[in-house]
């Protein structure tokens, strides 16, 4: 073989090596870059999926090249990548499903308010402890002194069946006796207090003593004459027969103990205007005209009766005397002395009123300041006068008329 021919075989054979090397990197080079564009299309086709998922995923998706991924690395170049599409410029973080991370909040810390009372509520809880203590013991203290007094009899405390009326109202049975000796107990002022019925307001119903009433057990006679012959419940009994009105309560006060509980409660005497002149049968005479009375002038203003008008005058001067008790009550100093005067009247007479029923109705007395309404039975043109061979000068009622006239009055 000459040499031209060795130098052609030589060059022919570099030619193939060069040709097989060539065809072997351009296969390579695009199954590179088909992976590539496999990849690029699963990141921008397929929504971002659960964290789970791309993990359970990530081994099938991508081909094994013998290299070691970073999954953490993997995590973050998608999150940059997502951030340049974005336009964002890495300013924004996305968490790893891809979307976008809500601003953390913080909340802000409360402050804790000091639990201190205002003034002014310590204050008037304050006050109002200190009324109770002293409310308390000023009723004891007047309460003892009654007891104690010798100078008064005292009174026994009665079996009294008392009931609530229809309207739901704790009526109390007020009776006045004269329990001197040598006289016959009798009673000579009967009325009847209402404190908590429909209106809320002290409301007064006096009967005439003479007024002809039928008895339960005893007959036909003066309503005066029931508390003879049975004490306070048959009076009570007496004035549900005749006139629907239902009791709950009793008080009998004896004649010297109003005096005492009068020049208690108020030593200044009680603001009165007297309508004329009054001596006769009176332990102390009265002038007419305005005043104050003290327990025993104001006692013998409400008895008088020796004069044209008889029981009829009597009983509005009664009523006259009630209501200027009440209005004195204005008086701050009266209210101070109300407690101990409330027991020195628990103490002086024979009652059952609870005196939780007097504290509950304490501000419905105090209304009675401005004055209390007022009812005579018999009412105006219900009665005419009789005579009994019992009872002697009487007044016959009509009994129907007065309970209308005394429900009506109620009810207001």
């Amino acid at each position: 073989m000459s040499r031209m021919d060795r130098y052609k075989e030589i060059h022919e054979e570099t030619n193939k090596k060069e040709s097989l090397f060539a065809r072997k990197q351009i296969k390579d080079g695009d199954s590179v870059k088909k992976i590539d564009y496999q990849q690029n299309d699963a990141h921008q086709e397929e929504p971002p999926m659960a964290e789970a998922d791309r993990k359970n995923r990530s081994k099938k998706s991508l081909p094994s090249f013998g290299i070691k991924k970073n999954k953490k690395k993997t995590n973050q170049n998608y999150t940059g990548i997502n951030t340049g599409n974005n336009g964002n410029n890495g300013n924004n973080s996305y968490n790893e499903t891809g979307n976008k991370k809500e601003p953390r909040q913080v909340k802000p810390q409360k402050i804790k308010k000091s639990k201190k009372k205002h003034p002014v509520i310590r204050f008037i809880i304050g006050l109002l402890l200190f009324l109770l203590v002293y409310s308390g013991v000023a009723f004891a203290m007047g309460k003892m002194s009654a007891s104690s007094d010798k100078e008064i009899p005292k009174q026994e405390t009665e079996a009294f069946n008392g009931f609530t009326s229809a309207d739901g109202a704790n009526n109390i049975l007020l009776l006045g006796s004269d329990s001197r000796k040598g006289e016959t107990a009798r009673a000579d002022t009967i009325m009847v207090l209402q404190l908590d019925g429909p209106s809320k307001k002290p409301k007064l119903i006096s009967f005439m003593r003479d007024t002809l009433v039928d008895i339960p057990g005893v007959g036909q006679n003066k309503i005066n004459a029931s508390y003879a012959y049975g004490g306070a419940d048959l009076v009570r009994q007496t004035l549900a027969q005749n006139f629907g009105l239902e009791c709950k309560y009793y008080a009998v006060v004896d004649f010297k103990s109003f005096e005492k509980v009068i020049d208690t409660l108020f030593p200044g005497g009680v603001a009165i205007n007297a309508e004329k002149n009054m001596s006769t049968n009176l332990e102390v005479p009265i002038q007419k005209g305005q005043q104050n009375m003290d327990g025993l002038h104001l006692l013998q203003y409400a008895r008088f009766r020796m004069d044209e008008e008889g029981d009829f005058g009597r009983v509005r001067r009664q009523q006259q005397v009630m209501n200027a008790i009440f209005s004195q009550m204005k008086n701050p100093l009266a209210i101070a002395k109300l407690p101990y005067a409330a027991g020195k009247v628990l103490g002086y007479t024979g009652t059952d009123l609870k005196t939780s029923f007097l504290v509950k109705n304490s501000f419905s007395i105090l209304k009675g300041a401005s004055g209390i309404d007022r009812l005579t039975v018999p009412a105006k043109d219900t009665w005419e006068y009789g005579n009994t061979a019992e009872a002697g000068s009487v007044l016959v009622v009509d009994k129907e008329a007065n309970k209308t006239a005394i429900n009506n009055f109620l009810a207001k």
